[in-house]
């Protein structure tokens, strides 16, 4: 389907990889890897024909329909629904060639149309973008919202539906579930393994992508390289490989006891709750995968806590809102050191509400909230991405906290998370998503916190990164508290769960995949109500196009009735004559003048009767068409 034969390819004077050939087949799940500007983009938009091969051949099969999110956000006062209906180009072709054939009165073409509108079940649309949009978090009432009406966030979420709702062959999809919460990326997930074109997916979480693809695409070094198997197995081969490599063994046996080292301290602490079990067995294929990391650029650690108490952070019977709108009631919780908690929930529960109220950012309607005299909260939410300087360099940020350090040390601490040589002098404005949250990240690890709120945390930050926060996070040794969709990340690092739900906070006893088993049943109560109330909507809209079929067709079955008529009054006449041309006296030669007058008749008879008999076929072709 997807053909590269030595093609090498620049952007500007950079070049991204060289001398590539590589074949992706029909029916393929292709995961996309490779650091931040290694060309993974590039790739797309040179499939998407918006970039060309500088050398070698590109090529794909001829006639595919390729889907992918479209990066720019429309505002339009279109409908939600309407607006991911819009994804089905097959569809909007139909009803829009159907108008036209109705403003031309044209019964025949109609009734063509409307049969093909039913060959593609076009009357499930509405149901079919129902659920997408309810998979990805959208309330019924919102369906008929306006899309200018929503925020980025949502509207990337709209764009990704608009993209699933197409008829592809080839679905490209590029982070997909940066903006989404941990419900549904686990229903993405789902949907995409039914998903019968190619996939060509661009995603740094970790459990998606084994979940989803069967070969990973690597960008390494300006080549590529197509393994067999999923991310882990992908990861597994590749460790393989740099262990041969004399100069990193050192270091690879140096990353794998400090791993294993934690999973020994772990297991002497481990209960035999089933979440902990959980977490023994991520942290062991940790130790795994850790190889296949050892040339990361990000190697950082969080100091420990200068003083703690216990506990550092109290609720009791909390009430919190959202404008008018209660979302949690009788929250009651305590944070220690040690607690390595995460939130779960569907999206608008009050994950979020509820770490704005622990870190101070709000205040709850009723109850009470304790904090420890040394509490020190180090908080991380998307929006503090944006109250960066963006005319001051990372080594500035840091300044600003301490000015005794010496810029040496200050520039070595933000080499970990990536900042090396000028680029710790360089202005935050220009800064990628991702580089914006590692500065966030090594401004908040500078302030050593003894409890971490964490509002996820991943977002924007490539695989390397999460490895290295990952790891980071398993050597802290004051509480957190977490909201993530990564659940690789989840697994290794937290051991109890809150689920938020129904407007209550109650603690969650199983692990992720107990969890995902739960939202799979939330989904099935959703999609069912969804399809009741569809079902109602379509049976309607049936019987509204329904009607305006037979309206259409009036003109056919008034053809078929005028032929049939004319069929039978002609029967009628032609077994008349042929009753007469029975009579043996016809044939004497004084009747061969009458002989001759009948047999003309005959002929005519017959061919007004071929005539009539083919007009009633076209006419019953059409209407059963």
């Amino acid at each position: 389907m997807l053909k590269l034969t030595n093609v090498s390819l620049r952007r500007s004077a950079n070049l991204l990889f060289e001398n590539v050939s590589l074949t992706v087949h029909n029916g393929q799940r292709v995961g996309i890897s490779g650091a931040n500007g290694c060309g993974k983009s590039s790739l797309f938009a040179m499939v998407l024909g918006k970039l060309q091969a500088d050398t070698g051949d590109f090529s794909i099969q001829a006639g595919v329909v390729i889907a992918h999110v479209a990066q720019e956000l429309s505002v339009t006062e279109k409908a939600a629904i309407e607006f991911v209906i819009d994804g089905d180009a097959e569809l909007r072709d139909i009803q829009a060639k159907l108008v036209m054939a109705e403003l031309q009165n044209d019964g025949h073409r109609s009734a063509e149309l409307y049969a093909e509108l039913e060959t593609i079940q076009g009357y499930a649309a509405q149901s079919r973008a129902a659920i997408l949009l309810s998979g990805l978090g959208f309330k019924t009432a919102e369906l008929t919202h306006r899309v200018a009406s929503f925020s980025g966030g949502w509207r990337v979420r709209l764009n990704l539906a608009k993209a699933l709702m197409c008829r592809s062959d080839i679905l490209l999809l590029d982070e997909p579930t940066n903006h989404l919460d941990l419900d549904a990326v686990m229903w993405l997930q789902d949907w995409l393994q039914s998903y019968a074109g190619t996939l060509l997916l661009i995603s740094h979480d970790r459990d998606f992508l084994d979940a989803v693809v069967d070969n990973v695409l690597h960008f390494e070094q300006k080549s590529i390289a197509l393994y067999t198997g999923n991310y882990s197995q992908f990861e597994r081969a590749r460790a393989e490989r740099l262990a041969q490599q004399q100069s990193n063994f050192e270091r690879q046996q140096k990353e794998r006891a400090h791993m294993q080292s934690f999973v020994d301290r772990f297991k002497a602490k481990a209960t035999k709750a089933k979440q902990a079990q959980s977490r023994l067995k991520a942290l062991e294929r940790m130790e795994l995968i850790s190889a296949a990391h050892i040339d990361s650029p990000f190697h950082f650690e969080f100091f420990k806590p200068q003083r703690v108490s216990n506990p550092l952070l109290k609720v009791e019977k909390a009430t919190l809102a959202y404008g008018d709108n209660i979302i949690l009631d009788g929250v009651s919780l305590s944070i220690k050191p040690g607690d390595r908690l995460c939130l779960l929930g569907p999206n608008g529960a009050g994950k979020s509400t509820l770490i704005k109220l622990l870190a101070g950012e709000s205040k709850a309607c009723s109850g009470t909230l304790e904090a420890a005299e040394s509490l020190k909260v180090g908080y991380f939410a998307q929006h503090q991405l944006e109250q960066l300087d963006s005319s001051a360099t990372p080594l500035l940020h840091l300044q600003r906290l301490d000015k005794r350090a010496t810029e040496r040390d200050l520039r070595n601490f933000l080499g970990g998370f990536g900042f090396h040589g000028d680029k710790a002098l360089d202005t935050v404005a220009p800064f990628s998503g991702g580089e914006k949250a590692r500065l966030a990240l090594a401004i908040l690890v500078y302030q050593k916190p003894n409890l971490l709120l964490l509002d996820e945390p991943t977002n924007h930050l490539d695989i390397e990164m999460r490895y290295a926060l990952s790891a980071a996070l398993q050597e802290f040794t004051g509480a957190m508290l977490i909201v993530s969709h990564d659940r690789h990340l989840l697994r290794t690092i937290t051991d109890q769960f809150l689920l938020l739900a129904n407007g209550k906070a109650t603690p969650f006893d199983g692990d992720l995949d107990d969890y995902a088993d739960w939202v799979k049943n939330q989904a099935k109560v959703s999609e069912q109500n969804l399809l009741t109330n569809q079902s109602t909507c379509s049976n309607k809209e049936r019987k509204q196009q329904d009607a305006k079929k037979r309206q259409q067709q009036k003109p056919l079955r008034d053809a078929l009735k005028k032929a049939e008529k004319q069929m039978d009054k002609l029967s009628a006449e032609q077994l008349l004559l042929e009753e007469r041309l029975a009579d043996n006296e016809i044939y004497s030669a004084e009747q061969k003048t009458t002989l001759n007058t009948l047999l003309e008749e005959k002929r005519r008879l017959d061919n007004t009767l071929e005539a009539a008999e083919e007009t009633w076929l076209e006419a019953q072709d059409a209407l059963e068409g």
